[in-house]
């Protein structure tokens, strides 16, 4: 059996003693239903499939596992809690989100929707809570405020806000005496906007942490598919990629390139620049390799000229990654 243990950053939460792993792990296409893993990346697992991974996480240190009420309507929630309350609640830390986009029409309806996530992941306290999407940040980010002073969520995330929004959000708050802790975008080799608006910058001058969502670009920039083994037909991802596989091929190699004198994949040297970034990658994970192989991940340094060699490609593949729920930074 492969043991490894994450090392752990001197990085901690504002409003609890819980610290950070480098890596977070994400259970987005876990389930099934609308937004599920089925519909965006043409999955069908469920408890029996996905319990070794959980276990083999917790085996080595990966304890920073993100969700979502939205993601296949609660399906994820629900089997990530199934596997919640066997363990010692204080070994994990549950990070899950609020979307505007799915509320109900009652003024109570961030209230509402944390106790069914709070109710599907078997705990009291969610560890970071998010706002999903900025669809109005001046009526959504004040609900956020009841929720940490009555002890429900220890960490406000704001996820998809562009720089003025999180700025929008952090002023709002500060006049409670509470903060924006954690800013979730999509970053990766292929989409760096939020670095080019300043947002990274942003969170590293307010102690904000930035986490960092589709660095593998749901598993564009594994290796694993290529125009002769393209992403399944009907899926978000797939039509999201395929178009673009072959304009990847630069890419992919100069990973592979790196790759070999770690001894990792593609993958874990995509997961290793976001870590170089300064970032907290979120990896979605279905497979106990994969798992492993994200421990492993954390532990690799990049050179600042291997940095530069792989942003230089990922910009030249001319890659346009933004997603329908999305906009630029």
């Amino acid at each position: 059996m492969i043991v490894i243990n994450v090392e752990i950053e001197d990085r901690r939460f504002e409003n609890m003693s819980k610290t950070l792993p480098k890596i977070a792990l994400g259970a987005w296409s876990w389930g099934a239903g609308a937004a599920g893993g089925d519909q965006v990346f043409g999955n069908h697992l469920f408890e029996a499939d996905l319990k070794p991974v959980f276990e083999k996480a917790m085996e080595c240190g990966l304890n920073l596992w993100d969700t979502a009420a939205v993601y296949g309507e609660g399906t994820s929630e629900r089997i990530l809690g199934s596997f919640v309350k066997d363990v010692n609640r204080e070994s994990i830390i549950l990070s899950t989100k609020f979307t505007p986009q799915i509320a109900s029409d009652l003024l109570s309806a961030m209230q509402e929707m944390i106790d069914g996530s709070k109710k599907r992941l078997h705990t009291d306290v969610i560890d970071v809570y998010w706002i999903h999407n900025p669809m109005d940040v001046e009526k959504w980010t004040p609900d956020l405020i009841p929720l940490v002073k009555s002890g429900q969520i220890k960490t406000i995330g704001v996820s998809n806000h562009n720089l003025a929004e999180i700025k929008w959000a952090n002023e709002i708050l500060a006049a409670e005496g509470l903060k924006v802790s954690a800013v979730q975008n999509h970053y990766s080799l292929l989409h760096r906007s939020s670095e080019r608006a300043g947002i990274l910058d942003y969170c590293k001058e307010s102690d904000i942490t930035f986490y960092s969502y589709m660095v593998l670009e749901q598993g564009a920039l594994t290796g694993r598919y290529s125009e002769e083994n393209p992403f399944p037909e009907g899926t978000g991802r797939g039509e999201a990629y395929n178009p673009h596989l072959k304009g990847l091929t630069a890419l992919i190699d100069e990973l592979k390139t790196i790759g070999r004198r770690f001894d990792a994949t593609p993958a874990q040297i995509a997961t290793a620049w976001a870590i170089a970034k300064g970032t907290l990658p979120i990896i979605g994970v279905t497979k106990v390799h994969q798992v492993e192989e994200a421990a492993k991940a954390a532990k690799i340094e990049l050179t600042a000229d291997e940095i530069s060699r792989l942003e230089m490609l990922g910009d030249e593949t001319g890659v346009h990654t933004l997603r329908e729920w999305e906009k630029e930074m």
